[in-house]
């Protein structure tokens, strides 16, 4: 069994300028109310904050998703911790 990552957005510091889409549209799509990005099933923690677990083969594309982001913080990748 591999890894297991969370993608972590803030969608409250999100401009809609739609990279994460571009990156990986498996897990972008831009709301067509406010032009700001939703996260495809992530599920809501806290006020506007949203994550999403991933398996280990999508952890390069939801990376790349952050990387490309113009917004620091906006989206992060992060290793789910075996407790």
């Amino acid at each position: 069994m591999g890894k297991k990552y969370k993608i972590i957005y803030d969608r409250n510091l999100c401009i809609g300028a739609a990279a994460c889409q571009t990156a990986a549209p498996k897990f972008w799509e831009i709301d067509k109310e406010d032009g700001k990005a939703n996260l495809i099933e992530g599920m809501k923690f806290d006020h506007e904050k949203f994550e999403l677990i991933i398996d280990e083969k999508d952890f390069k594309i939801a990376q790349d998703s952050a990387e490309v982001c113009p917004v620091a913080g906006c989206i992060r990748v992060e290793e789910v911790k075996e407790e």
